[in-house]
């Protein structure tokens, strides 16, 4: 036992002596190295100091990704970054010799005109500074000239202290060109509204590094791990058909700016057109727009409704002035931009009003409510409730089939056709259409719209005669459109998309967007027989879209006016939807003017003249060929557009008036030849004949002014082809015991709250 205590002992002693041993050697060898160190910096110290400082931004610089382009469908670019350049001044290399100052400060201000003053006073509050950014993003013909400057022999050699950082600028090359469509970035790179904010995880990449170091020949060593740029997307908008849609919402705005009340041709100006069997988004538009380049442009304000603290429309509407626009602060001034940069045709509801009436008829047509060859009286108001719900043909239409309502736009007929469709499997439809959904189009900023519909525990008998008519309930324009391709397709329901491909930067494909069919929401015959009738609002006597007609083409769709909140006040949302050809659809085009700067304001024509104008680019452009012969008047319009003539030989000619609407309408001949009911040939059995002069108000004089008639009775403006009533009030009248005017009846807000205005 005594013995390994003893060896213990003597091993411990002698661990410790040869670490006594070993910390003796490092300590010399330390004092060594300090030594050494000591008379480096005494002797080279600054020379090193100098050459470290020289190269310091290599050690650690970011290398910036380049965000991926956005294209039209054909490959014109839509958003690019391009390399800029940030100007770096090393204050405490500059200062190691107080000769450099002057030349180098000249130098600035000759090539960025960099403020000197703000230079001088930066570098004497912090010497010894590295880093400070004199001038942001600049271009590379300046960063060469600079670079030219610096290797001149005479002016310099003093030139000290300046570097560049690498940077990417978002460029616009086509400027307000599908700005709502496209949105923008950020200071930071980020995107913002449309598809830079949609897609941004697409569109952005991985920024790289670049380290370098000295080796022990005091050489710069440098490891790089390269930047992984964005992703391309290719869209299915066009530039072309996008240009002419924005070049005709302009020209309206234009024309009627400033004409009834000062402000924009309209408050809103919109228009999608999709293609029908694949839910590829042309162009979609609204007005005013703006200049992605120049975003915060003050100006392009002027002309919008006014808004208040929180962002919603001041009551009575007022619209920016110039000096109002001086009086915003910065939380107003967002509040109303905000506004501006939003794409309208995907973030607002409204009440769309009559292009909804196909949506009506479908649905009944579907689930077997009716045939479609059903005859209703029209007298110009329907007793629903405690309400007269009005016509707009004031005189009424007299008994009129299911087709010839949505001809002449009847909302007597509308009505009737929902009651026997019923209330729950009128909502049934309208989710089936899409409307209170989202049609998850890939654009940012769709709300939900779920609380602006109704559902079946809510919807009373007078909300269900409303709705028929598209009023009482809201939808958005994409809602409105990617439905209206389904009615028109043989059912077929497309998912509205925007971007058709992504790719990486050297072209490589990584993901083919393919047209998505979400649900059939009727059958291929109720889609030919919903197309017949929406063919005749164009082509019919009595049809609403007359003037939609392009010269040589014929078209089908349906006018909308509906009336906004609170009834009465003579301010309308007009529309119209269509699609072309009419016998084979292959593009839908729906166009919403939201209370034009007209009086009065509820005439479709607003609508349907600018479908008119875009049609007649659009088509020839689309290689769709004309159906119809032209008239003289119509090939020299044509001429001064610039527009190729396509029209087939045999064609036969149709003689149109001087708003290009055929004065005697070749017959359709829908309808003729089918079975009716039993007593349909003057009225239902058990129903009255229509004995009433509906045709009285061809009588009336005409306002020079408007060129509209005048209801002697009334004052009321009427339509001079159709007899239509404009500006004649809410559709509401009041009931017999005299109960105020409700609007849309008791209980028209949907899922509680107040119904929401068309457009907000």
């Amino acid at each position: 036992m005594s013995n390994q205590k003893n060896n213990i002992n003597r091993f411990t002693i002698k661990m410790q002596k040869k670490l006594l041993i070993l910390f003796m050697f490092i300590l010399v060898a330390f004092a060594g190295l300090s030594a050494r160190l000591f008379l480096i910096n005494r002797d080279n110290g600054e020379d090193y100091k100098k050459q470290v400082l020289s190269q310091q931004e290599y050690d650690s610089t970011t290398i910036p990704f380049k965000r991926g382009e956005i294209v039209d469908s054909n490959g014109t670019v839509l958003a690019v970054s391009n390399k800029v350049y940030n100007v770096i001044l090393d204050a405490n290399l500059l200062m190691q010799d107080e000769n450099n100052l002057e030349p180098t400060l000249s130098a600035l201000k000759q090539i960025f005109n960099i403020d000197t003053n703000t230079v001088r006073t930066y570098i004497a509050e912090h010497p010894n500074s590295a880093y400070y950014v004199m001038a942001k993003r600049v271009e590379y013909e300046k960063k060469v000239a600079f670079e030219d400057l610096q290797k001149d022999p005479e002016q310099g050699k003093n030139i000290k202290g300046v570097w560049f950082e690498d940077e990417y600028r978002r460029e616009y090359p086509n400027g307000s060109l599908a700005c709502d469509v496209i949105g923008f970035t950020t200071s930071d790179n980020v995107g913002t509204y449309g598809l830079e904010e949609y897609y941004n995880d697409i569109l952005c990449g991985t920024n790289g590094r670049e380290y370098g170091y000295l080796n022990d020949d005091s050489t710069l060593e440098r490891t790089t791990i390269p930047a992984r740029d964005g992703y391309n997307i290719q869209t299915t908008i066009d530039a072309n058909i996008q240009a002419i849609v924005e070049k005709y919402l302009k020209e309206f705005n234009e024309e009627y700016r400033d004409n009834v009340r000062e402000g924009n041709g309209a408050e809103g100006l919109g228009c999608i057109i999709m293609e029908v069997n694949t839910g590829n988004v042309l162009a979609m538009a609204d007005y005013p727009n703006y200049d992605l380049n120049d975003t915060r442009n003050k100006q392009n304000l002027i002309g919008m409704p006014l808004l208040d603290e929180k962002g919603v429309k001041v009551k009575p509407t007022e619209y920016v002035t110039q000096e109002a626009l001086d009086a915003m602060d910065d939380q107003m001034m967002y509040l109303h931009l905000d506004a501006l940069w939003k794409n309208h045709c995907i973030v607002d509801s409204y009440e769309p009003g009559s292009v909804s009436k196909p949506f009506t008829v479908a649905a009944a047509i579907e689930s077997g409510a009716i045939t479609g060859n059903e005859t209703y009286l029209c007298e110009g108001q329907l007793h629903v409730g405690d309400h007269d719900i009005k016509c707009h043909q004031t005189y009424g239409d007299g008994r009129i089939s299911v087709q010839e309502g949505i001809e002449r736009s009847c909302n007597v007929v509308l009505m009737n056709v929902a009651f026997a469709l019923g209330k729950d499997r009128f909502v049934d439809y309208q989710h089936l259409f899409g409307f209170g959904l989202k049609t998850n189009i890939d654009l940012a900023g769709e709300p939900r719209t779920d609380t602006v519909v109704y559902s079946k525990d809510r919807i009373g008998l007078t909300e269900l005669a409303t709705n028929s008519f598209g009023q009482g309930f809201n939808a958005t324009m994409i809602q409105m459109a990617a439905g209206f391709c389904s009615l028109i397709n043989g059912g077929y329901y497309y998912e509205p998309h925007v971007v058709s491909r992504i790719t990486t930067a050297d072209g490589a494909t990584i993901e083919n967007v393919e047209p998505r069919i979400l649900k059939q929401t009727i059958s291929n015959t109720t889609s030919d027989t919903v197309k017949e009738f929406c063919n005749t609002v164009v082509t019919g006597e009595n049809g609403t879209g007359h003037t939609a007609r392009p010269a040589g083409y014929m078209i089908g769709g349906k006018t909308g006016t509906a009336e906004t909140l609170p009834r009465g006040n003579n301010e309308y949302v007009v529309s119209f939807m269509g699609y072309a050809p009419a016998d084979d659809p292959q593009i839908m085009i729906y166009v919403v003017v939201d209370r034009p700067n007209v009086y009065p304001q509820d005439d479709a024509k607003y609508a349907t003249r600018i479908v008119r104008k875009i049609l007649t680019e659009v088509l020839p452009y689309l290689n769709i060929f004309m159906t119809e012969e032209l008239t003289d008047k119509e090939r020299e319009e044509l001429e001064q557009l610039q527009i190729q003539i396509r029209t087939p030989e045999g064609s036969q000619e149709e003689e149109l008036d001087e708003e290009g609407n055929p004065i005697n309408p070749e017959e359709t001949g829908e309808g003729e030849g089918e079975e009716t009911q039993e007593g349909e040939e003057g009225g239902a059995e058990g129903e009255p004949e229509d004995t009433v002069d509906r045709e009285v108000w061809r009588s009336f004089p005409k306002d020079p002014a408007t060129g509209y008639l005048v209801d002697p009775n009334t004052g009321n403006f009427l339509d001079p082809e159709l007899g239509t009533v404009l500006g004649g009030g809410s559709l509401m009248g009041e009931s017999p015991e005299g109960t105020e005017d409700l609007g849309t009846g008791e209980g028209t807000e949907p899922e509680g709250g107040n119904a929401p205005e068309t457009t907000e």
